[in-house]
Protein backbone atom coordinates (compact mmCIF):
# COMPACT_ATOMS: atom_id res chain seq x y z
CA UNK A 1 0.00 0.00 0.00
CA UNK A 2 1.36 3.61 -0.76
CA UNK A 3 2.01 5.64 1.83
CA UNK A 4 3.13 9.07 1.12
CA UNK A 5 4.69 11.96 3.73
CA UNK A 6 2.94 15.67 3.41
CA UNK A 7 3.37 18.45 4.93
CA UNK A 8 1.08 19.90 7.62
CA UNK A 9 -0.26 22.28 5.06
CA UNK A 10 -2.32 19.76 2.60
CA UNK A 11 -5.29 18.89 3.48
CA UNK A 12 -5.97 14.98 2.43
CA UNK A 13 -9.72 14.71 1.24
CA UNK A 14 -11.14 10.97 0.97
CA UNK A 15 -12.35 11.52 -2.80
CA UNK A 16 -8.73 12.32 -4.27
CA UNK A 17 -5.29 11.72 -4.39
CA UNK A 18 -2.66 14.19 -2.67
CA UNK A 19 -1.02 15.95 -5.59
CA UNK A 20 1.40 17.80 -3.40
CA UNK A 21 4.95 17.84 -3.64
CA UNK A 22 7.20 15.36 -2.28
CA UNK A 23 7.94 16.30 1.22
CA UNK A 24 11.54 14.92 2.68
CA UNK A 25 11.38 16.37 6.29
CA UNK A 26 11.93 19.84 8.54
CA UNK A 27 13.44 22.11 10.99
CA UNK A 28 12.71 22.82 13.70
CA UNK A 29 13.67 24.67 17.20
CA UNK A 30 14.10 22.70 20.28
CA UNK A 31 10.80 24.28 22.14
CA UNK A 32 8.52 23.88 19.36
CA UNK A 33 6.00 21.65 18.05
CA UNK A 34 5.98 20.89 14.07
CA UNK A 35 3.99 18.72 12.27
CA UNK A 36 4.12 16.13 8.85
CA UNK A 37 1.40 13.66 8.01
CA UNK A 38 1.28 10.14 6.12
CA UNK A 39 -1.89 9.87 3.10
CA UNK A 40 -2.44 6.59 2.37
CA UNK A 41 -5.16 4.80 0.46
CA UNK A 42 -6.64 1.08 1.36
CA UNK A 43 -7.61 -1.41 -1.29
CA UNK A 44 -9.70 -2.69 1.12
CA UNK A 45 -11.76 -2.12 4.51
CA UNK A 46 -8.58 -2.79 7.24
CA UNK A 47 -8.01 -2.21 11.16
CA UNK A 48 -5.03 -0.68 11.04
CA UNK A 49 -2.87 0.33 13.96
CA UNK A 50 0.10 2.84 13.58
CA UNK A 51 3.83 2.99 14.68
CA UNK A 52 6.58 5.36 15.00
CA UNK A 53 10.48 4.30 14.92
CA UNK A 54 13.38 7.03 15.49
CA UNK A 55 15.26 8.86 18.19
CA UNK A 56 12.02 11.35 18.21
CA UNK A 57 9.40 8.90 17.78
CA UNK A 58 9.13 8.59 21.85
CA UNK A 59 8.50 12.60 22.02
CA UNK A 60 6.00 12.11 18.98
CA UNK A 61 2.05 11.90 18.89
CA UNK A 62 -0.04 10.18 16.55
CA UNK A 63 -3.38 11.57 15.37
CA UNK A 64 -5.95 9.86 12.68
CA UNK A 65 -7.31 12.74 10.73
CA UNK A 66 -11.17 12.83 10.56
CA UNK A 67 -13.70 14.21 8.15
CA UNK A 68 -16.62 16.34 9.27
CA UNK A 69 -19.56 17.26 7.21
CA UNK A 70 -19.17 21.25 5.58
CA UNK A 71 -23.02 22.42 4.97
CA UNK A 72 -21.62 25.87 3.68
CA UNK A 73 -18.31 25.80 2.47
CA UNK A 74 -18.31 29.85 1.97
CA UNK A 75 -20.00 32.47 0.75
CA UNK A 76 -20.93 32.80 -2.75
CA UNK A 77 -19.20 35.95 -3.31
CA UNK A 78 -15.64 34.70 -2.31
CA UNK A 79 -12.37 34.64 -3.70
CA UNK A 80 -10.82 31.72 -5.27
CA UNK A 81 -8.39 31.23 -2.58
CA UNK A 82 -10.14 27.93 -1.93
CA UNK A 83 -9.72 24.13 -2.11
CA UNK A 84 -13.29 23.57 -2.99
CA UNK A 85 -16.45 25.64 -2.48
CA UNK A 86 -19.26 22.95 -2.26
CA UNK A 87 -20.72 21.16 1.03
CA UNK A 88 -19.23 17.79 1.08
CA UNK A 89 -16.84 16.08 3.67
CA UNK A 90 -13.58 17.63 4.64
CA UNK A 91 -10.69 17.11 7.08
CA UNK A 92 -10.69 18.48 10.08
CA UNK A 93 -10.52 16.28 13.10
CA UNK A 94 -7.56 15.09 14.75
CA UNK A 95 -8.50 11.87 16.89
CA UNK A 96 -5.76 10.44 19.14
CA UNK A 97 -4.52 7.13 17.74
CA UNK A 98 -5.23 4.52 20.73
CA UNK A 99 -5.14 1.55 19.03
CA UNK A 100 -6.75 0.03 16.01
CA UNK A 101 -7.98 2.10 13.37
CA UNK A 102 -10.90 0.91 11.06
CA UNK A 103 -10.66 2.22 7.29
CA UNK A 104 -12.47 1.48 4.15
CA UNK A 105 -11.30 0.60 0.68
CA UNK A 106 -10.65 3.05 -1.97
CA UNK A 107 -10.88 6.48 0.63
CA UNK A 108 -8.10 8.38 1.58
CA UNK A 109 -6.54 8.93 4.79
CA UNK A 110 -4.35 10.88 6.57
CA UNK A 111 -1.91 10.18 9.83
CA UNK A 112 -1.12 13.26 11.42
CA UNK A 113 1.99 13.21 13.54
CA UNK A 114 3.26 15.63 15.72
CA UNK A 115 6.61 16.32 17.01
CA UNK A 116 7.41 17.90 20.52
CA UNK A 117 10.90 17.05 21.36
CA UNK A 118 12.98 16.50 24.22
CA UNK A 119 15.41 19.72 24.33
CA UNK A 120 18.38 17.19 25.09
CA UNK A 121 17.50 15.56 21.62
CA UNK A 122 19.94 18.08 19.17
CA UNK A 123 20.64 17.26 15.17
CA UNK A 124 19.59 15.52 12.72
CA UNK A 125 17.33 12.38 12.90
CA UNK A 126 14.27 10.29 10.72
CA UNK A 127 11.16 9.70 12.14
CA UNK A 128 9.89 6.60 10.11
CA UNK A 129 5.79 6.38 10.39
CA UNK A 130 4.31 2.49 9.75
CA UNK A 131 0.63 0.75 9.40
CA UNK A 132 0.66 -2.75 10.53
CA UNK A 133 -2.04 -5.08 10.04
CA UNK A 134 -2.46 -8.46 11.74
CA UNK A 135 1.46 -7.00 13.32
CA UNK A 136 2.98 -6.97 9.96
CA UNK A 137 4.22 -3.76 8.20
CA UNK A 138 2.02 -2.95 5.07
CA UNK A 139 3.91 0.37 4.60
CA UNK A 140 6.40 2.84 5.49
CA UNK A 141 7.39 6.44 5.00
CA UNK A 142 10.01 8.63 6.76
CA UNK A 143 10.60 12.00 7.21
CA UNK A 144 14.06 13.47 8.00
CA UNK A 145 14.03 16.58 10.85
CA UNK A 146 16.43 18.50 12.21
CA UNK A 147 16.09 19.68 15.89
CA UNK A 148 18.12 23.10 15.96
CA UNK A 149 19.80 23.75 19.45
CA UNK A 150 17.80 27.08 20.22
CA UNK A 151 14.48 28.42 21.71
CA UNK A 152 12.05 30.36 20.15
CA UNK A 153 11.06 33.26 21.83
CA UNK A 154 8.63 33.70 24.46
CA UNK A 155 5.11 34.63 22.21
CA UNK A 156 4.38 38.60 23.34
CA UNK A 157 1.40 38.99 21.27
CA UNK A 158 -1.76 38.80 22.85
CA UNK A 159 -4.11 36.52 21.57
CA UNK A 160 -7.64 35.90 22.70
CA UNK A 161 -9.98 33.49 20.73
CA UNK A 162 -13.78 34.00 22.72
CA UNK A 163 -14.22 31.22 25.03
CA UNK A 164 -17.92 30.00 25.71
CA UNK A 165 -18.17 28.45 28.60
CA UNK A 166 -21.73 28.00 28.35
CA UNK A 167 -21.69 25.99 25.27
CA UNK A 168 -19.62 23.34 27.36
CA UNK A 169 -22.69 23.35 30.06
CA UNK A 170 -24.94 22.69 27.21
CA UNK A 171 -23.00 19.87 25.27
CA UNK A 172 -22.08 17.77 28.12
CA UNK A 173 -24.78 18.57 30.56
CA UNK A 174 -23.56 20.07 33.43
CA UNK A 175 -24.59 22.84 35.94
CA UNK A 176 -22.18 26.28 35.58
CA UNK A 177 -19.94 26.42 38.89
CA UNK A 178 -20.62 22.08 39.40
CA UNK A 179 -17.03 20.15 40.21
CA UNK A 180 -17.49 18.89 36.44
CA UNK A 181 -17.68 22.14 35.18
CA UNK A 182 -14.23 23.21 36.46
CA UNK A 183 -12.65 20.32 35.39
CA UNK A 184 -14.20 20.21 32.09
CA UNK A 185 -13.11 24.02 31.24
CA UNK A 186 -10.00 22.97 32.78
CA UNK A 187 -9.14 20.89 30.29
CA UNK A 188 -10.24 23.55 27.62
CA UNK A 189 -8.49 26.26 28.78
CA UNK A 190 -5.38 24.00 29.02
CA UNK A 191 -5.77 23.20 25.21
CA UNK A 192 -6.31 26.71 24.57
CA UNK A 193 -2.85 28.09 26.36
CA UNK A 194 -1.21 25.17 24.45
CA UNK A 195 -1.70 26.66 21.20
CA UNK A 196 -0.92 29.94 21.62
CA UNK A 197 -4.24 31.42 23.05
CA UNK A 198 -2.71 33.48 26.30
CA UNK A 199 -5.66 35.56 27.26
CA UNK A 200 -9.59 34.05 28.28
CA UNK A 201 -13.08 36.06 27.82
CA UNK A 202 -14.07 35.90 31.34
CA UNK A 203 -17.90 35.81 31.81
CA UNK A 204 -18.22 37.99 35.08
CA UNK A 205 -21.86 38.51 33.57
CA UNK A 206 -23.22 36.56 31.11
CA UNK A 207 -21.57 37.71 27.55
CA UNK A 208 -23.96 39.83 25.67
CA UNK A 209 -22.63 37.75 22.66
CA UNK A 210 -24.35 36.29 19.23
CA UNK A 211 -27.35 36.42 20.95
CA UNK A 212 -31.14 37.01 19.67
CA UNK A 213 -33.13 40.08 20.31
CA UNK A 214 -34.78 39.68 23.65
CA UNK A 215 -33.48 36.24 23.65
CA UNK A 216 -31.00 34.36 26.12
CA UNK A 217 -28.08 32.67 26.30
CA UNK A 218 -27.47 29.88 29.74
CA UNK A 219 -26.14 31.81 32.49
CA UNK A 220 -22.39 31.66 33.17
CA UNK A 221 -22.22 34.75 35.58
CA UNK A 222 -18.93 34.30 37.60
CA UNK A 223 -19.66 37.20 40.04
CA UNK A 224 -22.56 36.30 42.66
CA UNK A 225 -24.86 39.35 43.02
CA UNK A 226 -27.50 40.43 46.09
CA UNK A 227 -29.76 42.65 46.09
CA UNK A 228 -29.96 44.75 49.64
CA UNK A 229 -32.51 47.48 49.50
CA UNK A 230 -31.84 49.75 47.03
CA UNK A 231 -27.84 48.88 47.29
CA UNK A 232 -25.59 45.43 45.46
CA UNK A 233 -23.21 43.29 47.34
CA UNK A 234 -20.93 40.95 45.39
CA UNK A 235 -19.12 37.93 45.19
CA UNK A 236 -16.01 37.28 43.79
CA UNK A 237 -15.72 33.73 45.06
CA UNK A 238 -15.97 31.88 41.78
CA UNK A 239 -14.05 34.65 40.02
CA UNK A 240 -11.47 34.02 42.10
CA UNK A 241 -11.69 30.35 41.32
CA UNK A 242 -12.00 30.87 37.37
CA UNK A 243 -8.65 33.13 37.58
CA UNK A 244 -6.52 30.90 39.55
CA UNK A 245 -7.19 28.43 37.41
CA UNK A 246 -6.73 29.94 33.86
CA UNK A 247 -3.37 31.42 35.75
CA UNK A 248 -2.66 27.85 36.78
CA UNK A 249 -2.98 26.79 33.28
CA UNK A 250 -0.78 29.51 32.53
CA UNK A 251 -3.17 32.20 30.89
CA UNK A 252 -2.03 35.81 31.03
CA UNK A 253 -4.73 37.84 29.95
CA UNK A 254 -8.25 38.39 31.02
CA UNK A 255 -10.81 40.35 28.63
CA UNK A 256 -13.82 40.87 30.95
CA UNK A 257 -16.94 40.58 29.15
CA UNK A 258 -18.53 43.55 27.61
CA UNK A 259 -20.64 45.57 29.76
CA UNK A 260 -23.26 46.58 27.12
CA UNK A 261 -24.92 44.38 24.19
CA UNK A 262 -23.08 43.70 21.13
CA UNK A 263 -23.58 45.83 17.62
CA UNK A 264 -24.17 49.07 18.98
CA UNK A 265 -24.07 49.49 23.30
CA UNK A 266 -27.94 49.81 23.12
CA UNK A 267 -28.84 47.77 26.25
CA UNK A 268 -27.22 45.57 29.53
CA UNK A 269 -26.07 42.49 29.61
CA UNK A 270 -28.32 39.59 31.57
CA UNK A 271 -27.23 40.06 34.91
CA UNK A 272 -29.02 37.80 37.67
CA UNK A 273 -28.91 38.36 40.98
CA UNK A 274 -30.38 36.81 44.88
CA UNK A 275 -32.73 39.17 46.88
CA UNK A 276 -32.97 39.03 50.86
CA UNK A 277 -34.89 35.67 50.59
CA UNK A 278 -32.49 33.98 48.14
CA UNK A 279 -34.82 33.80 45.14
CA UNK A 280 -32.92 34.31 42.15
CA UNK A 281 -34.26 37.19 39.29
CA UNK A 282 -32.90 38.70 36.70
CA UNK A 283 -32.38 42.29 36.94
CA UNK A 284 -31.06 43.36 33.89
CA UNK A 285 -31.29 42.74 30.43
CA UNK A 286 -33.03 43.04 26.87
CA UNK A 287 -35.41 45.60 28.70
CA UNK A 288 -32.74 47.81 29.75
CA UNK A 289 -31.65 50.52 27.90
CA UNK A 290 -28.19 51.82 28.96
CA UNK A 291 -29.06 54.99 29.66
CA UNK A 292 -31.22 53.73 32.58
CA UNK A 293 -29.74 55.11 35.68
CA UNK A 294 -30.41 52.27 37.57
CA UNK A 295 -27.56 50.15 35.24
CA UNK A 296 -25.60 53.17 35.89
CA UNK A 297 -25.19 52.84 39.32
CA UNK A 298 -25.27 49.41 39.51
CA UNK A 299 -22.24 49.71 37.26
CA UNK A 300 -20.45 52.34 40.11
CA UNK A 301 -20.94 50.25 42.59
CA UNK A 302 -19.75 46.84 40.87
CA UNK A 303 -16.80 48.88 39.55
CA UNK A 304 -15.86 49.88 42.94
CA UNK A 305 -15.44 46.31 44.23
CA UNK A 306 -14.49 44.24 41.04
CA UNK A 307 -11.59 47.25 40.74
CA UNK A 308 -10.30 45.61 44.64
CA UNK A 309 -10.43 42.70 43.35
CA UNK A 310 -8.14 43.51 40.55
CA UNK A 311 -5.73 45.33 42.58
CA UNK A 312 -6.23 42.56 45.51
CA UNK A 313 -5.29 39.79 42.99
CA UNK A 314 -2.34 41.52 41.38
CA UNK A 315 -4.02 41.53 37.72
CA UNK A 316 -4.66 45.23 36.75
CA UNK A 317 -1.48 45.02 33.94
CA UNK A 318 -3.42 41.77 32.74
CA UNK A 319 -7.50 42.72 32.46
CA UNK A 320 -8.76 44.40 29.40
CA UNK A 321 -12.28 45.43 29.19
CA UNK A 322 -15.36 45.52 26.55
CA UNK A 323 -17.88 48.17 26.11
CA UNK A 324 -19.77 46.89 22.82
CA UNK A 325 -18.99 44.74 19.42
CA UNK A 326 -18.09 46.33 16.29
CA UNK A 327 -19.94 49.58 16.90
CA UNK A 328 -20.87 51.57 13.59
CA UNK A 329 -20.70 55.48 13.11
CA UNK A 330 -24.38 55.64 13.92
CA UNK A 331 -24.23 54.29 17.12
CA UNK A 332 -21.08 56.73 18.23
CA UNK A 333 -23.28 58.90 20.53
CA UNK A 334 -24.86 56.10 22.34
CA UNK A 335 -21.32 54.50 22.74
CA UNK A 336 -19.38 57.56 23.33
CA UNK A 337 -21.61 58.20 26.49
CA UNK A 338 -21.02 54.37 27.66
CA UNK A 339 -17.43 54.80 27.05
CA UNK A 340 -16.79 57.55 29.20
CA UNK A 341 -18.53 56.02 31.76
CA UNK A 342 -16.35 52.52 31.25
CA UNK A 343 -13.47 55.10 31.69
CA UNK A 344 -14.13 56.94 34.80
CA UNK A 345 -15.13 54.28 36.72
CA UNK A 346 -12.46 51.62 35.64
CA UNK A 347 -9.87 54.43 35.71
CA UNK A 348 -6.89 53.25 34.25
CA UNK A 349 -7.72 50.17 32.77
CA UNK A 350 -7.48 49.16 28.80
CA UNK A 351 -10.28 49.09 26.68
CA UNK A 352 -10.72 47.49 23.67
CA UNK A 353 -13.52 46.75 21.33
CA UNK A 354 -13.82 45.24 17.67
CA UNK A 355 -13.78 48.30 15.22
CA UNK A 356 -13.40 48.75 11.76
CA UNK A 357 -14.71 52.13 11.27
CA UNK A 358 -11.75 54.38 10.98
CA UNK A 359 -14.05 57.77 11.22
CA UNK A 360 -15.41 56.06 14.30
CA UNK A 361 -12.15 55.36 15.88
CA UNK A 362 -10.90 59.22 14.86
CA UNK A 363 -13.81 60.79 17.19
CA UNK A 364 -11.45 58.99 20.00
CA UNK A 365 -14.60 56.98 21.74
CA UNK A 366 -12.23 53.37 21.38
CA UNK A 367 -9.13 54.03 22.34
CA UNK A 368 -7.91 50.41 21.41
CA UNK A 369 -9.51 49.60 18.60
CA UNK A 370 -9.13 45.96 17.15
CA UNK A 371 -9.94 46.35 13.17
CA UNK A 372 -10.64 43.46 11.24
CA UNK A 373 -7.78 42.35 8.71
CA UNK A 374 -9.34 43.12 5.50
CA UNK A 375 -9.25 47.14 7.04
CA UNK A 376 -5.87 47.33 9.00
CA UNK A 377 -4.25 49.65 6.71
CA UNK A 378 -6.30 52.13 7.53
CA UNK A 379 -4.90 51.85 11.20
CA UNK A 380 -1.19 51.02 10.98
CA UNK A 381 0.94 53.97 11.82
CA UNK A 382 -2.35 55.76 13.73
CA UNK A 383 -2.76 53.49 16.76
CA UNK A 384 -0.12 52.97 19.13
CA UNK A 385 -1.10 49.48 20.32
CA UNK A 386 -2.24 47.39 17.25
CA UNK A 387 -4.45 45.19 16.93
CA UNK A 388 -6.29 42.91 14.38
CA UNK A 389 -9.27 40.04 14.18
CA UNK A 390 -11.01 37.98 11.27
CA UNK A 391 -14.38 36.19 11.32
CA UNK A 392 -16.96 35.21 8.71
CA UNK A 393 -16.53 38.35 7.13
CA UNK A 394 -13.37 38.15 5.83
CA UNK A 395 -13.60 35.53 2.66
CA UNK A 396 -12.33 37.83 0.20
CA UNK A 397 -8.92 39.40 -1.22
CA UNK A 398 -7.19 36.44 -0.43
CA UNK A 399 -6.82 37.38 3.55
CA UNK A 400 -5.89 34.93 5.97
CA UNK A 401 -8.19 33.05 7.91
CA UNK A 402 -8.65 29.08 8.68
CA UNK A 403 -12.49 27.63 7.13
CA UNK A 404 -12.06 24.63 6.62
CA UNK A 405 -12.52 25.54 2.87
CA UNK A 406 -9.79 27.19 2.61
CA UNK A 407 -6.05 25.68 1.85
CA UNK A 408 -4.16 25.59 5.40
CA UNK A 409 -1.23 28.01 3.77
CA UNK A 410 -4.27 30.76 3.83
CA UNK A 411 -4.40 30.12 8.31
CA UNK A 412 -0.80 29.62 8.50
CA UNK A 413 0.67 32.80 6.89
CA UNK A 414 -0.95 34.99 9.46
CA UNK A 415 1.89 34.75 11.62
CA UNK A 416 3.73 36.30 9.12
CA UNK A 417 1.98 39.10 8.64
CA UNK A 418 1.15 39.59 12.76
CA UNK A 419 5.26 39.45 12.40
CA UNK A 420 5.81 41.89 9.48
CA UNK A 421 3.06 44.89 10.78
CA UNK A 422 4.39 44.49 14.50
CA UNK A 423 1.08 43.54 15.90
CA UNK A 424 0.56 43.31 19.91
CA UNK A 425 -3.07 41.63 19.78
CA UNK A 426 -5.22 39.36 17.79
CA UNK A 427 -9.21 38.12 18.24
CA UNK A 428 -10.65 35.53 16.95
CA UNK A 429 -14.62 35.41 18.20
CA UNK A 430 -14.88 31.26 18.07
CA UNK A 431 -12.64 28.76 20.23
CA UNK A 432 -15.77 26.23 21.03
CA UNK A 433 -18.89 27.98 20.18
CA UNK A 434 -21.19 25.45 19.80
CA UNK A 435 -24.41 27.00 18.71
CA UNK A 436 -26.37 28.24 15.98
CA UNK A 437 -26.06 31.77 14.98
CA UNK A 438 -27.90 34.05 17.68
CA UNK A 439 -27.57 31.49 19.95
CA UNK A 440 -31.05 30.35 19.26
CA UNK A 441 -30.01 26.28 19.52
CA UNK A 442 -26.68 24.33 21.08
CA UNK A 443 -25.36 21.96 18.37
CA UNK A 444 -23.70 18.52 18.11
CA UNK A 445 -20.14 20.36 16.24
CA UNK A 446 -19.34 17.00 14.87
CA UNK A 447 -22.57 17.19 12.82
CA UNK A 448 -23.16 20.85 11.87
CA UNK A 449 -20.01 23.13 11.13
CA UNK A 450 -21.15 26.06 10.19
CA UNK A 451 -23.75 26.76 12.69
CA UNK A 452 -26.58 25.81 10.56
CA UNK A 453 -25.76 27.84 7.14
CA UNK A 454 -25.01 30.87 9.17
CA UNK A 455 -21.12 30.96 8.65
CA UNK A 456 -18.67 29.22 6.51
CA UNK A 457 -17.51 25.94 8.69
CA UNK A 458 -14.94 26.31 11.09
CA UNK A 459 -15.75 29.80 11.74
CA UNK A 460 -17.53 29.26 15.06
CA UNK A 461 -14.78 26.39 16.92
CA UNK A 462 -11.35 25.48 16.67
CA UNK A 463 -11.93 22.10 19.09
CA UNK A 464 -14.05 19.58 19.15
CA UNK A 465 -15.33 18.10 22.27
CA UNK A 466 -14.67 14.14 23.22
CA UNK A 467 -16.75 12.19 25.62
CA UNK A 468 -14.22 12.29 28.85
CA UNK A 469 -14.59 16.15 28.86
CA UNK A 470 -11.41 17.28 27.21
CA UNK A 471 -10.74 19.28 23.57
CA UNK A 472 -9.90 17.59 20.83
CA UNK A 473 -8.12 19.78 18.34
CA UNK A 474 -8.95 20.27 14.81
CA UNK A 475 -5.84 20.43 11.97
CA UNK A 476 -6.92 23.86 11.37
CA UNK A 477 -5.62 24.78 15.52
CA UNK A 478 -2.42 23.16 15.08
CA UNK A 479 -1.48 24.74 11.46
CA UNK A 480 -2.72 28.44 13.62
CA UNK A 481 -0.22 27.24 16.07
CA UNK A 482 2.32 26.99 13.69
CA UNK A 483 1.67 30.14 12.57
CA UNK A 484 2.05 31.72 15.65
CA UNK A 485 5.65 29.77 16.10
CA UNK A 486 6.53 31.38 12.79
CA UNK A 487 6.19 34.52 14.21
CA UNK A 488 8.06 33.57 17.36
CA UNK A 489 11.14 32.41 14.80
CA UNK A 490 11.31 35.90 12.96
CA UNK A 491 11.49 37.15 16.52
CA UNK A 492 14.07 34.44 17.76
CA UNK A 493 15.84 35.93 14.51
CA UNK A 494 15.62 39.39 14.68
CA UNK A 495 16.79 39.52 18.42
CA UNK A 496 20.18 38.08 16.70
CA UNK A 497 20.59 40.19 13.60
CA UNK A 498 17.95 43.29 13.64
CA UNK A 499 14.51 43.55 11.85
CA UNK A 500 15.85 44.62 9.01
CA UNK A 501 17.77 42.19 7.75
CA UNK A 502 14.78 39.60 9.02
CA UNK A 503 12.25 41.49 7.36
CA UNK A 504 14.44 40.74 4.12
CA UNK A 505 14.54 37.34 4.66
CA UNK A 506 11.10 36.82 4.68
CA UNK A 507 10.16 38.95 1.79
CA UNK A 508 13.27 38.14 -0.64
CA UNK A 509 10.80 35.48 -2.85
CA UNK A 510 8.02 37.16 -2.95
CA UNK A 511 6.87 39.34 -6.04
CA UNK A 512 5.49 41.98 -4.22
CA UNK A 513 5.76 43.27 -0.67
CA UNK A 514 3.73 41.13 2.00
CA UNK A 515 0.87 42.30 3.04
CA UNK A 516 -2.86 40.68 4.49
CA UNK A 517 -3.73 40.79 0.75
CA UNK A 518 -0.70 40.21 -0.87
CA UNK A 519 1.56 37.15 -0.21
CA UNK A 520 2.65 34.00 -2.53
CA UNK A 521 -0.31 30.92 -2.30
CA UNK A 522 2.29 28.01 -2.41
CA UNK A 523 2.91 26.30 0.72
CA UNK A 524 6.34 25.72 -0.55
CA UNK A 525 6.77 29.34 -0.07
CA UNK A 526 6.37 29.49 3.20
CA UNK A 527 8.07 25.99 4.01
CA UNK A 528 10.55 27.18 2.38
CA UNK A 529 11.12 30.61 4.60
CA UNK A 530 10.44 28.97 7.61
CA UNK A 531 13.59 26.90 6.62
CA UNK A 532 15.69 29.74 6.12
CA UNK A 533 14.78 31.14 9.35
CA UNK A 534 15.66 28.46 10.85
CA UNK A 535 19.06 28.04 9.20
CA UNK A 536 20.40 31.64 9.80
CA UNK A 537 19.28 30.94 13.60
CA UNK A 538 21.29 28.04 12.91
CA UNK A 539 24.27 30.37 11.79
CA UNK A 540 23.94 32.63 14.55
CA UNK A 541 23.59 30.29 17.84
Amino acid sequence: MELIILSSLEKVFSDEKPCAKVFDGFSMLKNERSSFQAAFCPEKNMNLTVSLDGELAAFSKIYFVKDVPVGTACHDDADDFFLRKTSGMYPDVLVPVDGEISVEGGKWYSIWVEVVPDEKIIGKSKLKVALNENGEAIADGSASIEVIDCRLEKQTLIHTNWYHADCLCNYYHVEAMSDEFWRINKNYISTAVEHGINCILTPVFTPPLDTKVGGERRTIQLVGVKIRGKSYSFDFRNLKKWIDMCLECGVEYFEISHLFTQWGAKHAPKIVATDKKGREKKIFGWKTRTSSKKYDEFLRAFAKELMAFIEENGIKEKCLFHISDEPGIRHLKTYKKRANLISEIFSGMKVIDALSDYEFYETGAVKNPVPCEDNIEDFVGNVPWLWTYYCCGQYKDNVPNRFMAMPSLRNRVLGALLYKYDVKGFLQWGYNFYNLQYSVKAIDPYQITDAGGSFPSGDSFVVYPSCNGEAIASLRLKVFYDGFQDMMALKTLENKVGREKVLELLEKEAVKPLSFTEYPHEAEWLLGVREKINMKIKENI
